[in-house]
């Protein structure tokens, strides 16, 4: 059986409310450091953003009543508890520019979405992605940001990464054993790894930015 990619917070004993909003401890972590990375970009640009394995559904929540001017897409593989939540976040956050949540696979390389046509998306965004996917995901993704976006487009992934092969902190080198332990499909990628499939793909890296608890957010732009 193919490796299903991102967590289920429906069956990790993430807390759900009442009205189905799941609760990621990630999101209270890291979503002020993403957003300081990515706002200032954003407040500069207009049209559609597509968020890649939205999860919860918070961050897209958090991030849509910032940038009113943008229109956000959400997006999750084929499960209810997720495509629930993201619905109910967007209606906590009163988010009137955050779309309904596309079913987006990144196992098919030839992924679509309704909405927006190929070439015209401003910007996509993946968080903690990489890492808890099998590597086929990653190569889909970034293959997909070179269809999806429009010229000077930007796509941004957050998580841990190596390093020129080598990890950042031993506790990204324990994490990285944990997760392969899990599941063999799944660990903590490499920069120089993604950096190539931008280059392949059209859009090449043109930041890596150091973030809290050793991530890091890549900035990709479309050629």
């Amino acid at each position: 059986m193919t490796p299903r990619f991102t967590l289920d917070f429906g069956s990790t004993g993430a807390l759900a409310e009442a009205d189905g909003r799941l609760h990621a401890p990630a999101f209270a972590r890291n979503h002020e450091p993403i957003w300081d990375v990515i706002g200032p970009w954003l407040a500069q640009q207009s049209g559609d953003v597509l968020e890649l394995a939205s999860g919860t559904g918070q961050h897209v929540a958090a991030y849509a009543p910032r940038a009113p001017h943008l229109t956000w897409w959400p997006s999750d593989i084929d499960n209810p508890a997720h495509v629930a939540s993201i619905k109910a976040w967007r209606d906590f956050a009163g988010a009137v520019n955050v779309r309904d949540p596309q079913t987006i696979d990144l196992m098919d390389k030839d992924w679509d979405m309704s909405g927006p046509s190929p070439g015209g998306l401003t910007a996509m965004l993946a968080i903690n992605l990489t890492h808890i996917s099998p590597w086929p995901a990653t190569q889909n993704l970034i293959a997909g940001a070179g269809r999806w976006l429009k010229g000077g487009g930007r796509l941004f992934i957050y998580g841990p990464f190596m390093k020129d092969g080598t990890h950042t902190a031993p506790s990204n080198a324990q994490f990285d054993a944990s997760l392969r332990a899990s599941n063999a499909a799944w660990g903590v990628r490499d920069i120089a790894a993604l950096a190539a499939l931008g280059e392949a793909a059209g859009v090449p890296l043109i930041e890596a930015t150091a973030m809290p608890a050793n991530n890091f957010t890549l900035t990709f732009e479309r050629a």
